[in-house]
């Protein structure tokens, strides 16, 4: 998929006024938040369970190696076969393998994040290899020739009728007059439209949420059902998966499990958690007749040895992007590639480079409810921080914004003179807000006040009213004990 994150600023102008993309984000956001909060409450323990996993986690990036080797001897064990990918053209060329040597012409594919950062739709469509996204989200997106928005609802950036304009555009078979204006009608519709794709397609490809050292097994979770459709019908499955989902145990999956579930769409366990450990063996009644596990590092083992290292805990579970404002205001499009919110500001620098998207780190509030809602809490503010470090490093922060920044902090390096100078400014601002004690207009702050109000301060600063506060003259016929 082509990186434009170099053009976010140009995104976010368009997303902002686009008022069809705020109705579908206010739905959004005002959905998954309550009910996270309702699933973490009704489990106690659930920061508990957040210590143990991050513990797996940790323990499992600092023995890796040992990990994945034992997952490759155990897949082999149960007849099916391991392909080691450095980057995303060997990834490319080690699927597009496959499905020659299965004389494959359609593939079902499962929702998957690592395909989308491979391109993989688009490169088996360019060699003659039919891919059918059968997620309803992703479908949705694929007939309207477009990426995710987000990692759990791909197609959240949309509304019903844009949905329905979608299918009587593509599905133009069906009859015109067809009702349409529900979320029911239009499910049949995909469920029918892909029903018999399922058996007719001849390999299936999904991605990983977790791969199970112990056994060898890959797991994933869905709510639709279509994962194990796309994997037990077809002749051929190819898991597709990033290094890091690996972990030793089915007991650490276990964790991780009960903490995804809750943090993505609020329940307690997905309605689908699906195993596959090989091929269909003698007297299995359904399953693939050849098993294929395609791990893709393309970043990662850079980012292991790195200080963005932390972000490798991440389950993809959404819950940084479901209660991020700046999320909430831009979409997920904005973000120029497939990781998009809080830690996509964080995996796609990591992974495609600080030039490409030096305006991702720099995207934030600060808030920091991305750390506080992360189950595996990792410090993305911090993340963010190092890599605005790096790119001032680098230089590859424009000019302006470096010399603002020296001025800045030679200013904060010099307390006195920092206190004269803010106490200036504080007063000169309180004199010029007039009566309605905002403004609508400042110098360098054009962008901040096009859809906000900069409120005017009081005029003095904190340590002048510490001053104040703490002189004699303050405590004058004050009581004491």
């Amino acid at each position: 998929m082509e990186v434009s994150s170099q053009k976010f600023n140009d995104h976010v102008h368009q997303a902002v006024d686009d008022a069809n993309l705020k109705g579908a984000m206010g739905k959004l956001t005002g959905a998954l938040r309550p009910n996270r909060a309702r699933a973490v409450a009704g489990l106690p323990e659930f920061d508990d369970y957040r210590d143990h996993g991050i513990a797996i986690k940790m323990h499992t990036l600092d023995h890796i190696d040992r990990y994945l080797e034992e997952f490759e001897t155990n897949v082999v064990a149960n007849g099916g076969h391991v392909h080691w990918c450095a980057d995303e053209d060997s990834a490319r060329e080690t699927i597009l393998g496959l499905c020659r040597q299965y004389d494959v012409k359609t593939v079902t594919k499962g929702k998957s994040m690592v395909t989308e950062e491979l391109g993989l739709n688009a490169f088996l469509d360019q060699h003659g290899i039919l891919p059918l996204e059968t997620d309803l989200g992703e479908y949705i997106i694929q007939l309207r020739g477009e990426s995710p928005s987000h990692i759990i609802a791909p197609a959240t950036h949309l509304q019903r009728h844009d949905i329905a304009q979608t299918f009587r555009d593509a599905h133009d078979h069906l009859d015109p007059n067809r009702p349409m204006d529900t979320a029911e009608s239009l499910t049949e519709e995909a469920r029918q439209e892909l029903r018999e794709k399922y058996g007719a397609a001849d390999a299936g490809i999904t991605g990983a949420n977790f791969m199970i050292a112990e056994t060898g097994s890959t797991i994933i979770v869905t709510n639709e059902g279509n994962g194990d459709l796309t994997q037990t019908l077809a002749k051929t499955h190819i898991v597709v998966a990033s290094m890091e989902k690996i972990l030793p145990t089915m007991d650490d999956a276990g964790v991780m499990l009960r903490l995804l579930a809750r943090s993505a769409t609020g329940q307690d366990m997905s309605v689908y958690t699906t195993l596959s450990s090989g091929p269909r063996r003698p007297g299995d009644l359904d399953g693939p007749d050849s098993f294929h596990v395609v791990i893709v590092d393309n970043g990662r083992s850079t980012m292991l040895a790195g200080s963005e290292r932390e972000m490798l805990r991440c389950l993809r579970c959404s819950a940084c992007l479901n209660h991020c404002p700046v999320y909430a205001s831009i979409g997920g499009h904005a973000y120029g590639w497939v990781y998009s919110g809080p830690m996509g500001k964080v995996l796609t620098p990591s992974l495609v480079g600080l030039e490409q998207t030096k305006d991702l780190p720099n995207a934030s509030t600060f808030c920091g409810k991305c750390q506080e809602v992360c189950p595996m809490r990792i410090p993305l503010p911090k993340l963010m921080r190092n890599l605005r470090a790096k790119q001032t490093e680098q230089k590859i922060t424009p000019l302006k914004q470096r010399v603002l920044l020296a001025l800045w902090s030679s200013l904060a390096s010099r307390p006195r003179f920092y206190r004269f100078v803010t106490g200036m400014m504080t007063g000169a601002l309180a004199r010029m807000a007039g009566p309605k004690r905002v403004f609508t207009w400042l110098p360098f702050l054009g962008n901040w006040v096009q859809s906000r109000d900069f409120v005017a301060p009081e005029g003095g600063s904190f340590f002048d009213r510490y001053r104040a506060s703490s002189s004699p003259s303050s405590s004058k016929g004050e009581a004491h004990d």
